[in-house]
């Protein structure tokens, strides 16, 4: 494991790598850059949970505005391993814990075949779902899921669930070649989802 980056301090949160596994394929996600480039974070393997738990425990969390479960891949793929982790560091009786938000695509249902949404009650203060598009068409175009159109309606039925479990829920989208009525459109689409709406500025 010489090399992997399980956890890496962004914008003063403390983000947790565990997978490269991704069921989308957004076309203006840097995974398709060489593995060379994208330094340690391009995981050789995924590390064990147990590994993850004890690298952040091992940190000062005191500098840190909250635990984010992000990486190059899609955290939900090992939804389990997640709700494991966030169990354990509530457990641990931290005074320094901070908040823990989880950043996904709203697949972690359809990847899992089941509703993790309930699952998310008390483990998690906060969710931020790539919302990106307004409609089926433009989100079939930019984020290009395995799972085609069941993509679109899995992510809506996500943060739709997920509002009713978890305190803080926003849905964003890349400022990625977006004219002003598609933002407006999303803004409205997320506020009918009860969600927090904001745009997040393209990185590429």
């Amino acid at each position: 494991m010489q090399g992997d980056i399980i956890t890496y301090d962004y914008y003063g949160s403390l983000y947790i790598n565990m997978t490269n596994r991704c069921d989308c394929h957004c076309i203006f996600c840097i995974r398709d850059q060489d593995a060379s480039s994208l330094g340690g974070l391009w995981l050789r393997e995924e590390p064990s949970k147990e590994d993850v738990l004890a690298e952040i425990l091992a940190q000062d969390l005191t500098q840190y505005a909250e635990i984010v479960f992000c990486g190059y891949g899609e955290p939900t793929c090992r939804a389990d391993d997640l709700f494991w982790i966030c169990d354990r560091l509530r457990a641990a009786g931290r005074a320094d814990l901070p908040p823990i938000r989880l950043n996904t695509n709203g697949h972690g249902s359809l990847i899992n075949h089941r509703d993790i949404t309930p699952e998310l009650a008390g483990r998690l203060d906060a969710v931020s779902v790539s919302l990106n598009a307004s409609n089926p068409a433009e989100y079939l175009r930019l984020t290009r899921p395995g799972s085609g159109e069941k993509g679109w309606q899995a992510m809506l039925d996500f943060v739709r669930q997920a509002v009713r479990y978890v305190p803080k829920v926003m849905v964003s989208m890349v400022d990625y070649d977006r004219d002003p009525a598609e933002i407006e459109a999303c803004r409205r689409l997320a506020e009918d989802l009860g969600a927090i709406f904001r745009v997040r500025p393209y990185a590429g």
